[in-house]
C-alpha cells in the first residue's frame, strides 16, 4: 500500500518542476523517481503525479538506453504540446453516441439523475461497438464510462437476490419519475437505514493513523453493552443539492422512526432548500421499516402529509436491489470511511463523525440524535388504511404511489 507521505512529497515536487519540465523531461524524472523508490515505485508515482504507467516506463527504457549508449546523440525532436494520438472520442464523434445507446437500455438512471448505473460488462460493449465500426478496447469503454459519470463498482453488483421480471422497468419509471422532479426542482430524497452499531468500546473495522506501538485499545469481545446499547442511523439524501441529514435513533427501527427522521429532515434543511415545493419524491428500498408493504409507513406518511400540505411520492426499489439506493453509495459510504479503525465511544460521537462527514464533491451531512422511543409490534387495521389517501400508479401500484394530504 503506497506510503501517503511519500505519495505527497512525490506530489509536490511534481507540482513545482511541471511548469519548467517538457514532456520527455516529466517522463524521464518521473522514471527517476519510481526508480529509487524501488518495488512499487511506478505505482506510487503514477499516484502522485497522474502520469501513465505506460509513460513512466517509457521514461525507465530511454534512460536505460542512454546508459547503454552514451556515445549516442540525444533526438532534440520534442513532441509540441497537444501533439501524440488523438483520443478515439475525438477521431471517432459518433463513439460515445453508440456506447450511449448501448449502455441505455440497461442503465440505473440517466445524466441528470443520480442513478446512473450499467449492469453490461465492458468487454461485452467492447465487442458491440467493434462489431458496429467503432473498435475499442473493454479499457478505453471503462474510461469512457467512468468519464460519463458511470460506477465501476456496478458491474459487481447485478445479482442481488431475486430477479424480478418487471426489475429493470421498475428501474426506468423510477428513473423517469426521478428526472421529472428534477427538472421541475422539486425535492428527490433517498432514504434508508444505515447499519446498526454498537456504541461503547468496540473495534470498529478500518484503520486511522496512530503513534507508532500505541494501537487504540478496544474490548475483546462484541457484547452489547446494555447501558449505551446501539446507534440506529436513519439517513435522508437530497439527491439534487448533494447535502444528507441522518438521525441517530437509540431504541428501534420502525416505521415512524423513519417518517420522524424525514420530517426532522425537512425541517432543519428540506423546507429551506425547497421553499416553493409543491411536492416531495421518495425513493427507498422495498423492505425494512420503509418497506412497500408496511402499513405503519404509508400512514405515518399520511401524517406528514398533513403536516406538510404536500403530495408524497413514493418509488420502491424493485426486491434484490437494495444496494442500488443511490444514499448507500454517495452518503453512507463516506461516513462508514470518516469513522473507520474508531471506537463509536458514545451517541454524541456518531453523531460528531457522522456531522464532520465531508467528500471532494463538496458533500453537507447534519446529524442529531434522536432519543424518542419507538414501538414495535404497532398493527394498522382496515379502517385506519382505508382513510389513507393514496393513489396507485398504473404500473406496479403496489411500488409507485402517491399520498395526498387532507385540505386543512
Amino acid at each position: 500500500m503506497p506510503n501517503v507521505e511519500q505519495v505527497d512529497a512525490i506530489r509536490e515536487k511534481y507540482e513545482a518542476l511541471s511548469p519548467v519540465m517538457d514532456e520527455r523531461a516529466r517522463r524521464q524524472w518521473a522514471a527517476i523517481e519510481a526508480s529509487v523508490m524501488g518495488w512499487g515505485g511506478i505505482s506510487m508515482v503514477a499516484q502522485a503525479t497522474g502520469l501513465a504507467r505506460n509513460t513512466i516506463k517509457a521514461g525507465l527504457r530511454e534512460i536505460e538506453h542512454r546508459k547503454a549508449n552514451p556515445e549516442e546523440p540525444v533526438e532534440d525532436r520534442i513532441r509540441r504540446l497537444g501533439g501524440g494520438r488523438k483520443r478515439l472520442s475525438e477521431t471517432d464523434p459518433q463513439l460515445l453516441l453508440a456506447l450511449e445507446s448501448l449502455v441505455d437500455p440497461a442503465t440505473r438512471g440517466d445524466p441528470e439523475s443520480p442513478l446512473r448505473w450499467t449492469c453490461k460488462s465492458t468487454a461485452k460493449l467492447a465487442d458491440e461497438l467493434t462489431r458496429q465500426n467503432h473498435p475499442v478496447t473493454d479499457r478505453t469503454v471503462a474510461a469512457l464510462l467512468k468519464e460519463a459519470g458511470y460506477s465501476l463498482q456496478a458491474n459487481r453488483k447485478t445479482r442481488e437476490g431475486h430477479q424480478h421480471p418487471d426489475r429493470n422497468a421498475q428501474f426506468e419509471h423510477l428513473n423517469t419519475q426521478v428526472k421529472t422532479f428534477l427538472k421541475q426542482r422539486q425535492p428527490v430524497i433517498s432514504v434508508d437505514t444505515k447499519k446498526k452499531e454498537l456504541v461503547g468500546d468496540f473495534r470498529n473495522s478500518g484503520r486511522e493513523w496512530q503513534p507508532k506501538g500505541e494501537p487504540e485499545k478496544v474490548r475483546v469481545h462484541d457484547f452489547m453493552d446494555k447501558k449505551l446499547g446501539k446507534a440506529i442511523p436513519y439517513g435522508i439524501y437530497d439527491l439534487a443539492s448533494n447535502e444528507g441529514w441522518v438521525s441517530v435513533g437509540i431504541t428501534k427501527d420502525t416505521a415512524q422512526f423513519a417518517v420522524a427522521s424525514i420530517r426532522r429532515w425537512w425541517d432543519e434543511m428540506g423546507s429551506t432548500r425547497f421553499p416553493r415545493a409543491r411536492k416531495l419524491m421518495i425513493t427507498a428500498d422495498g423492505g425494512g421499516s420503509n418497506s412497500s408493504r408496511n402499513r405503519l409507513w404509508k400512514k405515518s406518511l399520511q401524517e406528514m402529509a398533513n403536516d406538510m400540505q404536500l403530495p408524497i411520492h413514493v418509488c420502491h426499489f424493485p426486491p434484490g436491489t437494495s444496494k442500488w439506493n443511490k444514499i448507500e453509495h454517495r452518503m453512507f459510504s463516506f461516513i462508514s470511511k470518516n469513522w473507520r479503525g474508531r471506537p463509536l465511544l458514545c451517541h454524541q460521537t456518531v453523531v460528531e463523525l457522522i456531522s464532520n462527514t465531508t467528500t471532494k464533491d463538496g458533500l453537507i451531512v447534519r446529524a442529531a440524535l434522536d432519543e424518542n422511543t419507538y414501538q414495535t409490534g404497532i398493527k394498522i387495521s382496515d379502517d385506519e388504511m382505508a382513510k389513507i389517501i393514496i393513489k396507485q400508479a398504473s404500473f406496479h401500484g403496489e411500488w409507485n404511489y402517491t399520498i395526498k394530504p387532507k385540505k386543512k
